[in-house]
């Protein structure tokens, strides 16, 4: 037994953000609601049902709330599979000799299913994942580590030998709670994780290895 590594997908094997933005203000335009790029911004990287409590209200009925979200997020993937995506440099190079080396690897993500499968075979990168913990498969999102849980559980890898990749201060947060080292990848930002890097290029060939117990 080597480990397991925990992958977030938007912003740290791959950068969609674009995808994410045209789709939430297509959608709620569409809806008559103007969405500054600020605002999108702030929500970025956390759950639907979070997202739009916030920007519509905690009183707008919860089919109204899925029925936005399942639009977004269809029009999301549409986006992602007609004009491609690229993963993010030193991502692929990662995966694949984290796998070559006995690695365990899962996508742990506050995403829908759907978006993870066409997310992961447009950037040809599914055959490196053994599990998928997306939002359907939990009830809370990040800070909230029970999305790192279930995918170290999906896995049969304790959470002491767990090592999650992450973007955001939330999802490093959700790590800690869980008990897993943490690499945070941010450009030009120093994220309170074990190891932090501008970018997955500048992580050194141990680097996985030396945080694990």
């Amino acid at each position: 037994m080597i480990g397991a590594v925990l992958w977030d997908l938007d912003g740290t094997l791959v950068d969609s953000r674009e995808f994410h933005w045209q789709s939430w203000r297509d959608t709620l335009a569409a809806e008559g609601i103007a969405l500054t790029y600020e605002r999108f911004l702030a929500s970025f990287g956390l759950r639907n049902d979070r997202i739009l409590a916030e920007w519509l209200g905690p009183d707008t009925a919860p089919d109204r709330l899925a029925r936005i979200g399942d639009t977004k997020e269809a029009e999301y993937r549409r986006l992602a599979e007609s004009f491609g995506l690229v993963p993010l440099p030193g991502a692929a190079e990662w995966v694949a000799r984290l796998q070559a080396d006995g690695w365990r690897q899962a996508v742990a993500s506050s995403a829908p299913r759907q978006n993870i499968e066409v997310m992961l075979r447009v950037l040809k990168l599914d055959r490196f994942f053994q599990a998928t913990a997306a939002a359907e498969d939990v009830a809370r999102g990040k800070p909230d580590p029970e999305v790192f849980l279930k995918a170290s559980r999906m896995l049969t890898m304790p959470a002491s030998r767990c090592i999650v990749v992450e973007d955001a201060p939330a999802g490093i947060e959700a790590a800690r709670r869980a008990g897993m080292h943490c690499v945070g990848v941010s450009p030009g930002a120093t994220l309170p994780a074990d190891l932090s890097v501008e970018s997955l290029e500048d992580l050194a060939p141990d680097a996985f290895i030396r945080l694990l117990p």
